[in-house]
């Protein structure tokens, strides 16, 4: 089983993806966000590696304008050096990286203008995977689209355009149901007579369900029967609906005690489970540790020195559980770890919590630090006190002088995370 998240990292340096602008979009600037971005690529893909994420959806937004004639560079061609150098690492680390299109890439439209630029873009997307070196394992997600006050008809036409493709479109596609119109038996139908493998989204079975009495775990395993070998292991899209926000939207966190208990009824290894949540990569990080197969308390204690002084700021309470817990090296109780990390993520920060937090932050520099910066941080923290200053400025502070003096635990910290 592999666990995965979705295009951006939360808490690790040098990973954001740039944009610009229609008419910015002249060929230095175009070149400028694309080399920037293929190194945001890079740094999230050794991260990955490094913690153990073997499964990775790669932003829409890596090349400008891709499928656009704003961009008229050929960019798997200026960058093929590059694109060779982040393919063998996914290919090395035994990654499964995807794409997914978004919601106006529809395939199913009554505009044959609407259509063209759907296949352009999706001609796009499977340009990054064959500049990647990806083989058919490595996919492109696809909603079915509208119902255009026709269901039926609307179906016919996305199976009549599915049929007409390229055989290396198809040979990508994977489709998934949808939170509002197109129910996980009607995918399944679709999939069948053009096929293609389909995706099970949990949190819009939830919402828009299909008639009958199957649960999410019959759904999934008739899925299955749509992977062929060619295809991979069969792939599905996990989340949770956020408590106080409209139906469909994602969680700020994967609730861990769930998560574990949806793998338990699961019961297979032979699967890929994509996260989408807010936390992106915390939540994947999470949800690896607890079902993983070589349970060890190092993992805990790892994931610890990131979250360390986020949980002093927010709650000290919920710090003094997890420093407890830990001291039992013989056990792994990774879901009660994570009880505890969740709720002190939950919690508001109170101006004292904060400050012991950036004091004990500041005890890395209190030997290197020079006599100036030991001022300015004593002023930044009085006024902090004082309500003069944010926290995030006080922190703004502690993150440059971590940068300046190469403090690698706190530069791996998820304590910046707002700041850096």
């Amino acid at each position: 089983m592999r666990i995965g998240y979705a295009c951006q990292t939360i808490g690790i340096p040098g990973t954001d993806f740039k944009s610009c602008i229609l008419r910015n979009a002249d060929e230095t600037n175009l070149r400028s966000i694309i080399s920037h971005n293929l190194e945001s690529l890079e740094r999230i893909l050794d991260y990955n590696i490094f913690s153990g994420i073997r499964l990775f959806r790669i932003t829409s937004d890596l090349i400008p304008f891709g499928s656009s004639p704003a961009n008229k560079l050929e960019w798997w061609k200026l960058y093929e050096e590059k694109f060779d150098l982040l393919g063998d690492k996914i290919r090395q680390s035994n990654m499964r990286v995807s794409l997914h299109p978004g919601q106006y890439t529809v395939l199913n439209s009554p505009s044959e203008d609407v259509v063209k630029r759907a296949i352009e873009d999706l001609e796009y997307h499977t340009k990054i995977l064959k500049a990647l070196g990806m083989d058919k394992k490595n996919k492109l997600v696809l909603h079915i689209g509208g119902a255009y006050n026709d269901r039926q008809e609307a179906i016919q036409r996305f199976i009549n355009n599915f049929k007409n493709l390229g055989e290396h479109l198809k040979d990508r596609l994977v489709l998934e149901n949808d939170d509002r119109i197109f129910r996980i038996e009607e995918v399944l139908n679709i999939g069948e007579k053009v096929g293609a493998p389909v995706i099970f989204d949990n949190l819009h079975n939830k919402i828009n369900p299909s008639s009958g009495n199957y649960d999410e775990i019959k759904w999934i395993n008739l899925c299955q029967a749509t992977w062929k070998q060619a295809d991979g292991p069969q792939k599905i899209h996990y989340s949770d609906q956020h408590p106080n926000k409209k139906p469909g939207s994602h969680s700020d966190t994967i609730d861990g005690e769930i998560f574990m208990d949806f793998c338990q009824r699961l019961n297979r290894e032979d699967i890929d489970i994509m996260l989408e949540v807010k936390d992106k990569n915390l939540s994947a990080i999470k949800c690896c540790n607890i079902v993983a197969t070589k349970p060890s308390v190092n993992l805990l204690e790892r994931e610890w020195s990131r979250y360390k002084y986020l949980v002093l700021e927010k709650s000290p309470k919920d710090y003094n559980h997890i420093r407890q817990l830990l001291k039992v090296k013989e056990e792994y109780n990774a879901v009660e770890f994570y009880k505890y990390l969740d709720h002190a993520m939950e919690q508001e920060i109170i101006t004292g919590n904060g400050l012991n937090a950036a004091l004990h932050v500041w005890g890395y520099f209190k030997e290197c630090a020079d006599e100036k910066e030991k001022i300015a941080f004593g002023k930044r923290c009085s006024n902090y006190k004082a309500g003069k200053l944010s926290l995030n400025g006080l922190k703004k502070y502690l993150w440059q002088l971590s940068c300046k003096y190469q403090e690698e635990y706190l530069l791996n910290s998820y304590y910046f995370s707002e700041v850096m």
